[in-house]
């Protein structure tokens, strides 16, 4: 079924027809619809879901752990601050191998106080151990959502699917639904090894934990990691096989050919592509590469992928406070360390606050990248793009 859907409905479509056990959540714009709507099909007796409105985001992670770990399929969804309060338990959630969805809108965090779109809150919490997938549109957040819930039962990690603020979240677009009762089997039942419920069995979980089994358990958690993409690929593969769309771990687009090309997380890349499309007509050979699956970082496709090219330029919609540019900027430079093909490459920090970029400032961009390819030098390596007065 086709439907317009704004990228805040779509997710709360697919949690819907996921229909988990538990939600516990505490509003946060630019997410609050997401799960403003799904409390209304828990009124509305559309799903079975145990709604748990609680006082905080920190709560509200906290409410999610318990009912994981007594065996129910735990969803939320946050923002930002929410996020940021919810540090403390992204990580006993992880440790404890909890398959928690978070369904996030990228927002800025404060200071300064600002609503709209940056990759800051998600970067914050890129080392908690938690899956985190980046998508381009309304479409890609519908479809990520129901994957994500497969991916983190079958790997027992929780993970985070997230969109960009106003962007995507309130922005309408076509979304083409999957029928209701086909996504329930596409997910299955959640098979629970361990339950908090089991009275006949009981188990500790979270206890103090030193010198002598820290470092084994943590990890146990860190071989999860190491060893998740193949899970990933494999429902990304299910779910093309069954609703005829397939997603990749990193997305190339017209990079076979290109001599230089862009990597980019997020709604960017939708606009990128439209910015490659008109610098072909010119006759420029560019080309896109937009990293999906953030964590665990893909190292050998993006490896592929940015080998491919001379020229590289990095556009971060965050920056690492260290004086060393962006987080995709430093992940995709040290996988390239050993690369016998290593393109140049140069960072370029945009949009903080939810600044637009336009397909014409990507166009400019593509053009320091050919000075850039001709030259054979990079002039400096990180450049805030859009700040006034520079």
């Amino acid at each position: 079924m086709i439907v317009a859907r704004t990228g805040n409905e779509a997710m709360a479509e697919a949690m819907r027809q996921i229909n988990p056990d538990v939600v516990a959540a505490y509003p946060i714009t630019p997410a609050t619809e997401i799960v403003q709507l799904f409390s209304k099909f828990v009124h509305d007796g559309l799903v079975d879901t145990e709604f748990v409105p609680v006082e905080s985001e920190h709560s509200a992670c906290s409410a999610c752990c318990g009912a994981s770990a007594s065996g129910a399929r735990v969803m939320t969804s946050t923002a930002s601050q929410g996020l940021a309060l919810m540090h403390e338990i992204l990580f006993i959630a992880a440790g404890l191998r909890l398959p928690i969805t978070i369904c996030l809108v990228n927002r800025s965090l404060s200071s300064p106080i600002n609503i709209h779109c940056d990759h800051s809150d998600t970067m914050a919490s890129r080392d908690a151990g938690w899956l985190q997938i980046y998508t381009e549109n309304a479409q890609e957040a519908y479809d990520t959502t129901i994957q994500l819930v497969k991916m983190a039962e079958q790997a027992l990690l929780p993970g985070i699917v997230s969109t960009d603020a106003f962007i995507i979240s309130h922005g309408l677009e076509r979304v083409e639904l999957i029928d209701d009762k086909e996504v329930p089997k596409f997910l299955g039942e959640r098979k629970v090894n361990y339950s908090l419920l089991d009275v006949d069995n009981p188990i500790t979980l979270g206890p103090l934990d030193l010198q002598d089994y820290f470092f084994e358990h943590k990890r146990s958690e860190i071989d999860a990691m190491n060893n998740v993409l193949p899970i990933i690929e494999k429902v990304q593969k299910e779910f093309g096989d069954k609703f005829g769309r397939y997603y990749p771990i990193v997305d190339e687009y017209k990079l076979d050919d290109a001599e230089v090309a862009i990597l980019v997380m997020g709604s960017t890349g939708g606009t990128a592509k439209v910015a490659v499309e008109r610098m072909r007509e010119k006759g420029k050979k560019v080309g896109l590469i937009r990293a999906r699956v953030y964590r665990p970082f893909p190292k050998d496709a993006m490896t592929k992928a940015l080998s491919k090219v001379k020229v590289v330029g990095v556009m971060d919609r965050s920056d690492t406070m260290s004086t060393l540019g962006g987080h995709l900027y430093n992940d995709a430079r040290s996988i390239l360390y050993k690369s016998d093909n290593q393109p140049l490459m140069k960072n370029f920090i945009y949009g903080l606050g939810g600044r637009d970029i336009s397909i014409e400032e990507i166009e400019a961009i593509y053009e320091q990248l050919f000075d850039i390819q001709k030259s054979g030098e990079v002039d400096k390596d990180v450049v805030y793009f859009g700040v006034r007065g520079e």
